[in-house]
């Protein structure tokens, strides 16, 4: 009987997926926006997360982004703190009344994660790559920010600005690293 018990109790733990917590001093999210004239790009802190594990592969998890600490590392001085200002502001991330960004990975199949990105309040599905690489999980997610309420200066709907056109797409590659 106790070999049955301990036999049952080990294919639990195979089958079952369990909860594992982010490093966030370890982990991190770098974005890059780019406009017709060139591009800006900076990180975004993480303030939590955690990975649902199932037989040795992430089937779900979440993370929250801390979009008031973001910074820009391709401006300096006054330029940076107009941008970061600006970034801040209602034309984006309104980051008063919106202060994190979430993701709900919804599944995973092979490298392909599917989520919820939750950006000022709004939730739009994403598909993003994912894979595991020297302890950390990696991967490049990219959306339409005019999908979150960020349309200032995009030529979708603002026809005649030329080459003050800011891209929709913004890019973020991450780096997930699990606590030990």
């Amino acid at each position: 009987m106790k070999i049955l018990k301990s036999m049952l109790l080990s294919a639990f733990l195979v089958t079952s997926a369990f909860a594992v917590d982010i490093d966030t001093s370890k982990s991190e999210f770098k974005w890059k926006g780019t406009k017709v004239t060139g591009e800006h790009y900076g990180k975004v802190p993480l303030k939590s997360g955690s990975l649902e594990i199932k037989d040795g592969k992430v089937v779900g998890g979440e993370f929250v982004a801390n979009i008031s600490d973001f910074t820009v590392e391709d401006l300096s001085g006054e330029w940076a703190d107009k941008f970061i200002n600006h970034m801040k502001s209602e034309d984006f991330f309104e980051v008063k009344k919106y202060p994190t960004a979430r993701m709900k990975i919804k599944s995973v199949n092979g490298t392909k994660a599917v989520g919820d990105l939750t950006v000022k309040g709004k939730t739009n599905e994403v598909t993003f790559d994912m894979k595991k690489s020297k302890g950390a999980y990696v991967g490049t997610l990219k959306f339409d920010r005019t999908k979150f309420d960020m349309i200032y200066g995009s030529k979708n709907f603002f026809k005649s600005i030329g080459d003050k056109a800011i891209h929709d797409e913004v890019v973020v590659e991450y780096k997930l690293v699990p606590k030990k």
